[in-house]
């Protein structure tokens, strides 16, 4: 599965675009603009994404790397 067909799936389970679960995290103070917050690992969002969203481990990783600026 190609990283744009994770992130499409993520769209359709959650009705929310990686962009506006970026957001969130922002937020939550997970993230900031360019990343993950200072002191946070991935498991935290994987944990959040989980627990909220019931996204299993590949999307949930994908979201982090989505935050952390993959886009492709």
């Amino acid at each position: 599965m190609s990283f744009q067909a994770y992130i499409d799936n993520v769209e359709t389970k959650t009705g929310k675009s990686a962009g506006a679960l970026k957001a969130i995290a922002i937020d939550k103070g997970l993230a900031d603009e360019s990343g993950l917050a200072p002191g946070i690992k991935a498991g935290a969002i994987i944990d959040w994404l989980k627990a909220d969203y019931d996204l299993g481990h590949g999307h949930a990783m994908s979201i982090v790397a989505w935050i952390k600026g993959k886009r492709s």
